[in-house]
């Protein structure tokens, strides 16, 4: 038994710190790297930038020729010298962080060797899309769904192929992606009515693609199909779908990503979303080969499986070596799937309702005295502004993690301070808004940068302990259902020790990985960043025990609503808990996520400020539901039976839940 114990335990281990090996390596450095970017004649502002950014310059004729790449995709921007002035042009809806690397990189370069510079912006994102992520977010219910429409199809048929099986998998992911566009459309509103019927067949092929090549595998690899297919699908194709954009990708996560359908699909979405659909001839080709070479696997197979049962009865042979001999009930099969649709539902609601428009509300931010700018600001930005008497006293508020921004009024000249190590937007939202208002009022502004500590070089933007996040709960909840699929028990004397020892191990792992493997964070704050990983997969992974124990297998599903469907959007994330609309603002310092989350940031970036909400509930997770699984371990009570497929089953499901950043 306790081998068994330790090699359960050692998977997940090994699937956990796969996982965040992938998001990491994939998104911690979004910077351009080979990005296709037009020019339409020399000019030393280009030799000098890409003497520095890693980009794939190609010649056009003149700027509508530059335009018409742009229309069909296949640029990020472009730059146009002139005789007395040159013109940069920028693309956000094919990349939001790109348009950022861009305009940063080209307007310091112009600036330096004294070149005007003017910046167009062309095809803009909508409010609705503000960072463009929306194709990204819309990926997560279709490759969600259909994965889970293969697996409980699979549950309730106890076969991967047979008789009407493709034609059941593509019902659900017509229905599916039906639901999924009244949804983010018309519902919520993440894009414009008018692309609710272009977009329908997108997401069918999608969730199609998904569902019959997750069943194929399913067929052909048996058991292990399914875990393979959440490594293949989810680890490895959604680090390398390109959500933020292809080319800031490293080129392996680029050419890797290729090969499995999230890229595909999240480069289909978005350039009918934004490029009136040109440029998807690939994307549609590859996803129509794996709804293809799905559909035929599981249906030959389905039909070959269904023949040779026919011939074993025909012959005399035993029912024992028969597979079953009529249909499981329709009612079963309803269920399953309307299962999985609900949480496809589920999915598409909360995380596209709370990611798709983030916008502040409330921004803590400081100011030293009376300024006309900061008036104008708040006509149309939302901050809480709190007065320091001095720039000192902001920027230890700054240091206490307290305010994003701050503002110090002078007589001939202000500074606007900025902190990239609390939010990722937040500092790009603030310049570009005082800056506006200062031309507008013709006061002169300075804006300047400040963090009590640097960002890691390998994290621009402050994201990795976000991506961090993910895998942890994941490694939390499986750890426990893999537990008791191996004892065969909700509860043990030495339950509560072992999910703690696997803990501690498991965060050890993740840190080593993202810390001095993949200088994700500052390598001095190893040591503080190990406890808290272990913090946050224990206080999961014991929830989920007791959980696990009340209800059975039905626990592990809770544990998923839980923490990954409620607690994972709404914990603000490297955007911002301001971020967040008002029910994901309102439910988060309740669930674990988001004290994870600040734990985490505040302890790398602020030296433990403002922790001390987020660690007493983290601990409150940990030991209370601890305590009753101790009680319920050393005390008899009612066991509910343990069936190890239903177990693997449950395990099977939850492991993709959340992969998608």
């Amino acid at each position: 038994m306790v081998k068994k114990v330790l090699v359960a335990l050692g998977i997940v281990v090994f699937l956990q710190s796969l996982f965040a090996l992938c998001l990491v390596s994939a998104l911690q450095l979004l910077v351009p790297r080979n990005m296709p970017f037009g020019v339409t004649g020399a000019s030393p502002v280009v030799n000098a930038v890409t003497s520095k950014v890693s980009l794939q310059t190609l010649g056009y004729a003149d700027e509508s020729a530059v335009l018409g790449a742009i229309n069909q995709s296949k640029i990020y921007g472009a730059y146009l010298p002139g005789a007395t002035s040159d013109t940069l042009i920028v693309v956000p809806a094919k990349s939001f962080f790109g348009r950022v690397e861009l305009e940063a990189a080209f307007a310091d370069t112009a600036k330096k060797l004294g070149r005007p510079l003017t910046v167009q912006t062309v095809k803009p994102l909508p409010q609705s899309d503000r960072l463009g992520g929306v194709a990204g977010l819309l990926l997560v219910p279709l490759l969600i769904g259909g994965y889970l429409a293969a697996v409980l199809l699979l549950k309730a048929t106890k076969t991967a192929a047979a008789p009407w099986h493709v034609a059941m998998l593509v019902g659900y992911s017509t229905v599916g992606a039906l639901v999924t566009d009244l949804i983010a459309g018309p519902g919520i509103g993440a894009y414009p009515n008018s692309h609710f019927w272009p977009l329908l067949p997108c997401f069918i092929l999608i969730s199609a693609a998904v569902a019959l090549a997750a069943a194929a595998l399913q067929r052909l690899v048996g058991p292990l199909g399914t875990l393979l297919v959440v490594i293949l699908f989810i680890f490895l194709g959604g680090a390398g779908s390109g959500g933020s954009g292809l080319s800031l990708l490293p080129s392996y996560w680029q050419h890797l990503g290729a090969v499995f359908p999230p890229q595909s699909a999240v480069t289909l979405l978005r350039n009918v979303l934004y490029f009136d659909g040109n440029n998807i001839t690939t994307p549609l080709i590859i996803l129509g080969l794996y709804a293809l070479g799905g559909g035929v696997v599981v249906g030959y197979l389905g039909r070959w499986r269904q023949a040779r049962t026919t011939a074993d009865a025909a012959e005399g042979k035993s029912a024992t070596t028969a597979q079953p001999s009529g249909p499981r009930p329709a009612v079963q099969i309803l269920v399953a799937l309307a299962i999985a649709g609900l949480m496809q539902c589920l999915f598409a609601v909360n995380y596209i309702s709370s990611g798709h428009a983030p916008v502040a509300t409330d921004l803590p931010f400081g100011v030293t005295g009376p300024s006309p700018i900061l008036n104008a600001v708040q006509k149309g930005y939302s901050l809480k502004v709190t007065q320091y008497p001095t720039e000192t006293a902001a920027k230890d508020a700054i240091d206490e993690a307290k305010i994003y921004g701050a503002l110090v009024p002078g007589r001939t000249s202000n500074t606007l301070i900025v902190v990239p190590t609390i939010s990722d937007v937040a500092p790009l939202d603030l310049a570009a808004t005082f800056e506006s208002a200062a031309r507008s009022l013709g006061r002169p502004l300075t804006v300047q940068q400040y963090a009590p500590h640097p960002l890691a070089k390998k994290d621009p933007f402050g994201l990795v302990p976000s991506l961090m996040l993910t895998p942890l709960l994941i490694g939390g909840y499986v750890s426990s259902t893999m537990l008791r699929t191996v004892t065969g028990t909700s509860t043990g004397r030495w339950r509560g020790a072992i999910l703690t020892a696997f803990a501690i191990v498991a965060g050890l792992v993740v840190n080593l990985i993202v810390g001095p493997w993949l200088q994700g964070y500052p390598t001095e704050k190893f040591w503080i960043v190990w406890p808290i990983l272990s913090l946050v997969i224990a206080a999961v992974a014991v929830v989920a025990a007791v959980l696990q124990k009340l209800l059975g297998a039905a626990g592990t599903l809770v544990t998923v609503i839980v923490v990954m469907l409620f607690g994972n959007p709404s914990s603000g994330g490297a955007n911002g808990v301001p971020y967040l609309p008002a029910f994901w603002r309102d439910i988060g310092p309740y669930l674990p996520p988001r004290n994870a989350y600040i734990l985490l940031r505040n302890w790398i970036y602020f030296d433990g400020h403002g922790t001390t909400q987020a660690l007493i509930v983290l601990l409150l997770y940990l030991l209370i539901p601890g305590v009753a699984l101790g009680f319920l371990g050393w005390f008899r009570t009612p066991q509910i039976p343990v069936t190890p497929e239903t177990e693997a089953e449950a395990t099977a499901v939850t492991v993709p839940v959340g992969a998608l950043p």
